[in-house]
């Protein structure tokens, strides 16, 4: 049975792990005495998170590799989370409860990521590998997509994201032959156009020479979007220019095959990537007009850089820009289902604080809701958690790994050197 939250309890919990050894309690005194920094408030946040729910695992396992949770819409009732997942399908929970919702399939397809409309916090999208982006409505008892958005014959979509307006979607494709593409829509009308199919707007053809493995709106501004590739590259673009050449505002080169790419900085202006060999670049776009460096900050490996206890961290998530803090935060993990988090600053990389005892595989997906100070985890053992400020799980039973055969394992060409160099 799924754990549910409230005041009772056996008061036994996961561990929460951070530098000094502090428990929240201590940490809360020193902040009334004396003042927080970003860093502490962010370490205090993290040592107060308990398990508060976790779902019911379903009768067919998968690997949860994707979250997003509906943006505050017409009901803040109607919350809800939706996870990628590896068995091909989407699934979609309540946000307070997590109980199970609806799953949608794209079999034979292969679902890639999933985002939440802005505007309608009932309306799903996901890329898949049979050239289309789909449209889910989770207040349909259907289970077909209500509206496709349809590549060119040849495309197989790997990454994606709709920009903060709702009005252009942009997909990434795995290379086929010498082609990759960013393929856009216009995806304005999408909650009133059941079944229909739309036409791409256009493509961007010539800024990447690999699979386009991941794809980033900028939070704030609709016209900004920056691409990673497994050819190294960082392009940021911005889309209202009239052609690819004019729209390709930088490229930066990480060395590697990205894995993870997000804004940072004040307004935004700062964009940083993983690699799969577990590398991190952060560089400052305001920077890219002047004679100053754009590069803040250029890690090979951030397991050898950062001291974590016991050396445990072996892998990176993702990471967050913690807005009101203005910090840049990783997330890193364990294959034991521990969760570290790592903070960034121009002179290098620090551990802050651990989540240990939620899950007990790799963790591959978070999300983290800075406004109700929750965090979401899914990973290898097939667990969604829901960790809040001092909660307590009634039921504690630690779900067992799950062993799933190499076929859904994520295709990765790790790429370490003869990368196609571009400039600054």
């Amino acid at each position: 049975m799924a754990g549910a939250g409230g005041s009772q309890g056996s008061g036994y919990g996961p561990r929460v792990r951070t530098p000094g050894g502090a428990g929240p309690g201590f940490l809360t005194t020193l902040g009334t005495a004396f003042g927080m920094t970003a860093v502490e408030k962010i370490e205090e946040q993290l040592a107060s998170l308990r398990i508060a729910k976790r779902s019911v695992l379903r009768e067919e396992p998968a690997y949860l590799l994707d979250i997003d949770i509906s943006k505050p819409a017409q009901s803040e009732s109607n919350r809800f989370v939706a996870v990628s997942c590896s068995n091909k399908s989407i699934r979609v929970y309540n946000r307070e409860t997590l109980n199970f919702l609806r799953e949608y399939s794209s079999c034979p397809g292969i679902l890639n990521g999933v985002r939440f409309a802005h505007t309608c916090d009932s309306v799903v999208f996901s890329a898949c590998s049979d050239g289309t982006v789909k449209c889910w409505d989770i207040r349909s008892a259907a289970q077909k997509a209500v509206q496709i958005f349809s590549g060119y014959p040849s495309n197989i979509f790997i990454s994606f994201d709709i920009n903060c307006s709702d009005i252009i979607i942009c997909a990434g494709t795995e290379q086929v032959e010498k082609d990759t593409f960013l393929v856009f829509w216009d995806a304005r009308g999408v909650t009133n156009s059941a079944s229909a199919t739309k036409e791409p707007l256009g493509v961007y053809s010539e800024c990447h020479n690999d699979d386009i493995t991941k794809i980033c709106f900028h939070p704030i501004k609709p016209n900004l979007v920056i691409s990673g590739a497994t050819d190294g590259l960082v392009n940021v673009f911005d889309i209202n220019k009239d052609n690819e050449e004019d729209a390709l505002i930088s490229t930066c080169n990480s060395d590697s095959s990205v894995s993870f790419i997000g804004w940072s900085g004040k307004d935004y202006k700062q964009v940083y990537c993983m690699t799969h060999d577990e590398g991190f670049c952060w560089w400052d776009i305001a920077q890219v007009d002047t004679e100053e460096p754009i590069t803040l900050l250029h890690v090979l490996d951030v397991r050898d850089t950062v001291c974590v206890e016991n050396n445990s961290l072996h892998y990176l998530v993702g990471g967050l820009y913690h807005e009101k803090a203005d910090k840049l935060f990783l997330i890193g993990g364990t294959s034991t289902g521990n969760i570290h988090l790592i903070s960034c600053s121009a002179t290098g990389l620090s551990w802050v604080g651990s989540l240990c005892g939620g899950h007990s595989a790799t963790v591959r997906s978070f999300c983290w809701n800075l406004t109700e100070e929750s965090l979401l985890t899914g990973g290898e053992d097939a667990q969604l958690l829901l960790w809040k400020p001092g909660a307590v799980e009634r039921s504690l039973a630690k779900k067992a790994s799950m062993k799933i055969g190499s076929s859904v394992q994520n295709r990765v060409r790790v790429h370490n050197s003869s990368l196609k160099s571009r400039k600054k």
